[in-house]
């Protein structure tokens, strides 16, 4: 199956998808808070949070960068993965390193359990501030570069909330070559 085939951009919400792992843009403390990840602890239900907290008290936090997979508790998606994303600093701290790892973390995840079929939110371009333009670029590169290796997860969507990220996600989208 060629890459370009493997990759879904829309625009909608996430929380709304049948998906096997939609991921979740997560604070260190997988406690929920704005954006995206109060929008999946909200339509989950507390048996996120409770898996969540099990998951916390056995590691401390969340280190950015790394990914934890729970059920889907309410949502139409099976699992959500939680992945924390870089807060933008001007990109001189290895941001767009922890960026590409928060994305080929989640895939390894997804790959590492089976699953066929995953949906990204934008990560890190709401409270983290990270520039939308570089974000869709550092999201793109990791995520065709692992799916050009690996056979799972077979089907990925970038699910952007807003035009401006639908718009960017398009534009990568029409120019893979493969």
């Amino acid at each position: 199956m060629k890459l370009k085939d493997r990759i879904e951009v829309m625009q909608g919400d996430i929380t709304r998808l049948k998906v096997d792992a939609i991921v979740n843009a997560a604070n260190p403390s997988l406690m929920g808070g704005g954006g995206v990840d109060g929008a999946i602890h909200r339509a989950g239900g507390p048996q996120i949070l409770e898996e969540c907290k099990a998951i916390i008290a056995k590691i401390g936090q969340l280190d950015t960068g790394k990914a934890v997979i729970t059920s889907g508790g309410n949502l139409p998606a099976a699992h959500v993965i939680h992945t924390v994303g870089p807060v933008w600093h001007g990109g001189g701290q290895q941001e767009a390193k922890l960026l590409a790892e928060a994305y080929t973390n989640s895939l390894a995840l997804a790959s590492e359990k089976g699953l066929r079929s995953i949906a990204f939110p934008n990560i890190s371009t709401g409270v983290y501030g990270y520039p939308k333009r570089e974000a869709a670029q550092v999201a793109f590169r990791a995520v065709t570069d692992y799916l050009k290796t690996h056979p799972l997860p077979e089907r990925v969507i970038f699910c952007c909330f807003d035009d401006k990220n639908y718009q960017l996600y398009q534009e990568l989208l029409q120019n893979i070559k493969d």
